[in-house]
């Protein structure tokens, strides 16, 4: 039987760990946040006839993409927040910016996969400025509930 042995020039302290509390505390208030915009955003867009999702979760029921709103938007924002938690003022910037540039470019790969239509009044410049408004206004807002860490 062969047993694994910790090597002895390995001196790396180990990783610590977060409880699942204190994540819930640090992030939580963040993605209620984001699923609450995200679902007022899409109402709202939705209904003034700017877009629309041709498939979706219950369409019967919901004229919005809940799968996007409830599991694709937080998985994002907490991708994101990780990723600001790493890098300088100026890298926060440049990240910042680069997913807002990023978000109409999946925009129209949607399209072209049938998941998301716009109206033809639509500008994809609108995407761009509105997610940079979203990603500050989540960012600034993650800072203000967790200014003890």
């Amino acid at each position: 039987m062969n047993t694994v042995k910790r090597l002895k020039g390995l001196n790396l302290p180990p990783w610590p760990k977060k409880s699942s509390p204190f994540l819930i505390k640090e992030y939580g208030p963040v993605i209620i946040l984001t699923i609450l915009l995200g679902t007022s955003l899409d109402l709202y867009f939705v209904g003034k006839k700017m877009y629309m999702f041709p498939i979706r979760p219950f369409p019967e029921v919901l004229s919005f993409n809940i799968a996007f709103t409830f599991v694709g938007l937080p998985i994002l924002v907490l991708v994101f927040l990780m990723m600001m938690k790493k890098v300088t003022k100026w890298g926060k910037v440049g990240i910042i910016l680069f997913l807002s540039l990023l978000m109409p470019i999946g925009e129209r790969f949607a399209e072209l996969f049938g998941l998301f239509e716009h109206s033809v009044d639509w500008k994809h410049i609108y995407s761009f400025f509105g997610y940079l408004i979203f990603f500050s206004i989540i960012f600034l807002f993650y800072q203000l509930t967790n200014k003890d860490h």
